[in-house]
Parts: structure tokens; sequence; C-alpha cells
């Protein structure tokens, strides 16, 4: 007993905490060692309790059989979103009067994976309902509840994270590394930060107080919306679907999340997980709901009087639209759209450090990536290298399926996937072939017919040095964004030149800078116009947090000009979510209170007394230096006395 007590107490001792030096009277401690004990119990208890509060949750989910890679069904002799009309053995049921249907196909190899039911106005207005109506009680939940849904959320991504993958490979056509980065990484990137920070930036703020109202306090509350909307593209069909779920949820709001048809099939999986959690957790599912329509129907969401918020990423034709739609109600929009994304690359750059970096920038998720590279604007001294850099190993690029039934299928050695389809191909090939015309040098270009899958939707990787510059906006492909695997290489003269080669497009989504010097590519970073800047790196203010040892925010994002407006990510886009509300109380109600002094009581009993107090009151407080504010001082007491 005496040495378990010593090895409890002369830890305190060494520190100064014990004054008692020896061991003299073993009752005083037994006392010390009994408090330090009961101390001990109490804390682990209350650790206990966090852990059972905040620890995640296991729930049940279905895998569905078409992301396994053995997996096969009808190919389609003509793959497209309404292949059903010319093959009617696609539907399941038989098709009901006046209604639309989707069909759902794996763009790597043709294969059919569902055909749904697209949703009508009544069902969107019917499901905008549902969610308003869960939100009412989801908006009552404190931080610890909704942290656990995302922290159950985020235990179940990392466990089933090939799983996820290979479901959005099998319905957009990518590669599971492509998948894994664009997909995964960044989701859990969003989560762990929604859970580290979020109740930081959503909690009632607390704002410094003026002289004049020196004994009130200000708080900004920042209050759920209701019910908001999340229109999203479908070149990342977990990550665009999570992403605004989880910051709206987390916000207090219900979500109604509109994606694309071409990602139908794995959006409603990805989605049903999220409502499947929050079952489990012990809250209404409902609060989320997935809504997929044609453009015909899409007015039911966008010009709803229960939305009061839109998330809007696609092209900028659409984006518009949706703008418009929203004025109706005067609904909020956050508009990501287009980008032609420069890399400037300044004289004297190492480019065997950087080409690695370029290649991932400009050919991941085989281009269709908005933050993606569009375009390599280097000095003319380094162009023809780099241009033999790119050409060596864009030859090298195998396109491929890595959801194919054959042998050569999945995990083979696949560098660029599928496009999401061929819609684009001839518009593709039009802006190479006025690129050769005006004298570009152009490698590959076209559609890539694989030897195992003649359906599926591949292009060539594709390079393009433009030799005779820029004039007037042509060759078009300098300003139009492409979202395909094409590189485009751009010399340039001198520094200014290339800021206004960057700058010459109608877009401003992101950019990055290398060079040598980071002072110089700061300078340049600074003159491009765009939301976002990386420096000797690619993409990284869309996926801030990696470092285990970071405690940095999840940064904003959004673009310029054509690209759009407002931002979502981090804490801007987070309060966007919400309606910031301002509430100013008395700092000690009891003692000072507002008054109206009676030389501004109504009615006005002098015009010029009453205005000589206030103009003595603006001196008194914001005049320059202590003598004028002395002056207000004396007209504001001269005033009272009248």
């Amino acid at each position: 007993m005496n040495g378990l007590i010593y090895f409890v107490l002369h830890p305190l001792r060494a520190l100064g905490l014990s004054s008692k030096p020896n061991h003299d009277d073993e009752g005083v401690d037994v006392l010390y060692a009994l408090t330090i004990f009961f101390a001990l119990g109490i804390w682990l208890v209350i650790q206990r309790e966090r852990r059972m509060k905040n620890s995640a949750i296991p729930f049940q989910f279905r895998a569905p059989v078409e992301a396994d890679p053995k997996w096969s069904s009808k190919k389609l002799s003509s793959p497209g979103l309404e292949a059903h009309l010319t093959e009617p053995d696609l539907l399941l049921v038989p098709p009901s009067q006046g209604r639309r249907y989707i069909t759902s196909f794996d763009p790597s190899n043709g294969l059919h994976i569902a055909t749904t039911l697209a949703d009508n106005a009544p069902e969107i207005r019917a499901k905008i309902e549902k969610a308003a109506e869960a939100q009412k009680q989801w908006r009552h939940t404190d931080w610890v509840q909704r942290r656990r849904v995302i922290r159950s959320l985020q235990k179940w991504l990392v466990e089933n994270q090939e799983l996820c993958a290979r479901v959005a490979c099998r319905d957009t056509g990518k590669t599971l590394i492509d998948a894994a980065l664009g997909e995964i990484l960044t989701t859990c990137s969003k989560m762990e930060w929604i859970m580290d920070h979020g109740e930081r930036f959503l909690r009632p703020d607390k704002r410094s107080r003026n002289m004049i109202l020196s004994y009130k306090d200000a708080y900004v509350h920042y209050e759920p919306l209701g019910v908001v909307a999340a229109l999203v593209s479908w070149n990342y069909p977990l990550h665009n679907a999570w992403s605004p779920i989880l910051a709206a949820i987390f916000a207090g709001n219900g979500i109604v999340l509109k994606c694309s048809e071409q990602v139908i099939w794995s959006s409603g999986w990805f989605v049903n997980v999220i409502k499947d959690c929050l079952a489990t957790c012990g809250h209404d599912p409902e609060l989320v709901q997935l809504v997929c329509c044609w453009p015909e129907d899409a007015d039911a969401l966008t010009r709803s009087p229960l939305i009061k918020h839109i998330t809007f990423i696609g092209s900028e034709t659409v984006g518009r639209k949706v703008a418009v739609a929203a004025t109706e109600h005067l609904t909020p929009v956050t508009l990501e759209l287009g980008g032609k994304d420069p890399a400037v690359i300044l004289p004297n750059t190492d480019l065997d450090k950087w080409i690695s970096m370029w290649m991932r920038g400009i050919f991941q998720n085989a281009g269709q990536n908005c933050i993606g590279i569009e375009r390599l604007i280097v000095h003319a001294s380094q162009y023809d290298r780099l241009y033999e850099m790119l050409k060596e190993r864009i030859d090298k690029l195998r396109c491929g399926s890595v959801m194919s039934p054959t042998a050569e299928g999945y995990l083979s050695p696949v560098d660029v996937g599928a496009m999401i389809s061929n819609d684009r191909f001839d518009g593709l090939e039009a802006l190479i072939r006025e690129a050769d015309d005006d004298g570009a040098a152009v490698v590959g270009g076209g559609p890539y017919s694989h030897v195992y899958h003649d359906t599926g939707t591949y292009f060539k990787p594709t390079l393009v040095g433009i030799t005779n510059g820029i004039h007037e906006g042509r060759p078009a492909i300098t300003q139009n964004e492409v979202f395909a695997p094409i590189a485009l290489v751009i010399p340039y003269q001198d520094i200014d030149e290339a800021i206004d080669i960057a700058n010459g497009t109608r877009y401003g989504l992101g950019a990055s800078v290398f060079g040598p010097d980071q002072e110089q590519c700061l300078e340049v970073a600074k003159e491009l116009e765009c939301g976002m800047v990386s420096v000797n790196d690619f993409a990284v203010f869309y996926c801030h947090r990696l470092s285990l040892f970071s405690s940095s925010q999840d940064l904003p994002f959004g673009g310029a000009k054509a690209s759009g407006y407002g931002r979502f990510g981090g804490p801007e886009g987070l309060r966007s979510l919400t309606n910031p509300k301002v509430i100013v109380v008395d700092r000690w109600p009891y003692f000072v209170q507002t008054g109206i002094p009676k030389v501004l009581d109504y009615p006005v009993r002098s015009l010029s007394i009453s205005l000589e107090f206030t103009t003595g009151l603006v001196r008194f407080l914001y005049a320059e230096g202590w003598r004028g504010r002395l002056q207000g001082l004396v007209r504001l007491i001269q005033a009272i006395r009248k």
C-alpha cells in the first residue's frame, strides 16, 4: 500500500503540488491517494460517456452486385440514356403512360446497369415536402448528434472504400485510382474538417462593440435555412453527392440532391447509404432526398418556395437557367461552372520535377475534372522540351476498363478510363481539327476503339502544341473548356504575356504557378483572375487538410468571371447554408440600458439644440485627435444643459 501511495504522490511532490516531503503520516498519504483515484475515476467515467456519444455506429447496407468486376449484363448496341426506347427489353416493368425513363450503363464497356423511372414535377414537390417535415426535428439536434452521423459515415467509407470506388467506376467508366483520389480521399478530408471545425464556425459568434454601445453584447447566430438543394455534376458521383449533403445536414438543414441523369444508379446507392446511417443513428432518413429528372421537370425544384438555397455544379448554360429560376423566390444561389485552368510555368523551371504533376492534372478522370489543368503555359525556351516530354508519356497511356469481366479488366494497368459518353466527341474533334489547320502540332485526337470494348466511350489521350500563337481567340481550343484528356501547350515570351494568356479566357476557376522562385510565383499568382491558385502544386486548394499533424482549415471553393460566383467548402460554404441572425442584448441589464435623452425625445423641443447634441456626439466619438473629441464633448454637454 505504501509503495502504491508513494507512486501516486511522488510525481506531485516533484512538481511541488504536495508539501508533505516524507511518509510520516500514512493517513494523510492515503487521503491524497484516494483524492487522486477519485478524480481519475470521474475522468474515466466522463471519457467513457463521451466515447459512447461520439463513437461511430455501424449500420447495415446492401452491396450492389453490379459493383463486382465479374458481374455481366446485356451489352447495349448503342449506349445512351434513352437506349430503352430502341431496346424495350431494358424495362423490367411495362412503361407508365406519359412517363420518361433513364437508362444507366457502364461507359467503359456498354453493359446495361439499370433503367429507372425519372422523377416528375409532383414527385419532386413531394420529396421537398418530406425533407421539410424531417428538418423540423433535425434542426434541434446538437453538434454531438450531427458529428456522430458524419463519424459513422466516415468509418463506413474507410472500411468500404474499394466497394465505393468500384460503384463509381461502374457508372462513370473511370479508373480505380481516379476514384480513390477524387472520390474517397477528398470526401474523407471534407468529413474530417466538418467534424473538427464545423461547430466552431456555426455556433453563435460574439462580435466586438464600439464605444457608443460598450454596454451591449452582440452575437451572430447561424440558424438553419430549412431545406436546401444541390444540383451536381456527374464526374464524381460519390463526392459530389456526399459533400453538399454533409455540409447541409451539419448546418441543420434538410437537403434535396438532384444528381445528373448520367449517374442516377451510383448516386442513388450513395445517397441511400446516408439515409441508412441516419436511420440507424435514430434520425428521420427523409431528411435527405434524391431527385433525378429530365430538364423539363427541374423547375419544380429550382422554383420551389420551400428551397432556401441552391448549390449548382455544372455547365454555364444550365447554371444561367438555374440562376434565373431562383429569382422567382429570391433564392440565393452558389454557381460553380466551367473552367479553363492554366498552369503557368515560369522560366528555368525544372520540367523533370513537375512533369508527373502536370500529367496527373491533365489526365485525371480522363480530363473530366472541373479544376483539371487545361492549359500549360510555358516559356518559349522550354516549349520544345516540354512538348517532347509530354508526347513521350502520352504515347504510353493505356485506355481501358477496370470493371471488365474479361481477364484484362479488373486491376489491369489502365491509365485513362472512358469518358462519360460520346456526345461531345464531334465537338472535340472539330476543336482539334481547327487547331491543326492553324498550324498546331497535334498528337492523337479522336475516338479510341478499344480491342475488347468496341462500345466503350474512349477518347484518345491527345497533345496539342500551339506554335503560331493565339490570334483573336483562335484556335478556339485555347478558349473553350474541353473537359477531356487533351494536353494543350502554349508558349510565351515574357511574364506579362504569360499572365495575359492565363487571363485571356472567359473563365476563372482555378490555376497553378510553377517556378524555382516562390516569391516570383506568388507575384504571378496575385495577378491571375480566378478563385484559387496553387503554387508549385496542383489543386491542393480542394483537399487542403492532408497532413496528420495539420490543424488547417478547409478552403472556400469557387471561381470568378464565367466560372460562377459564391463559395462552397470551408467556413464560407457552411455559413452560406445558414441565416446569420444578429442578436444584441444588454451587457448589464439591471444597471445600464438605452434611454432617449430629453433633447431627442419626441416631440422634439428644439431642432437647433437637438442638432447641436447629435453633431457633438459624432465629434466626441469619431473626430480625429483628442482636441476634436474634447470639443465634441463640450458641445454635447452644452446641448444637454440647455
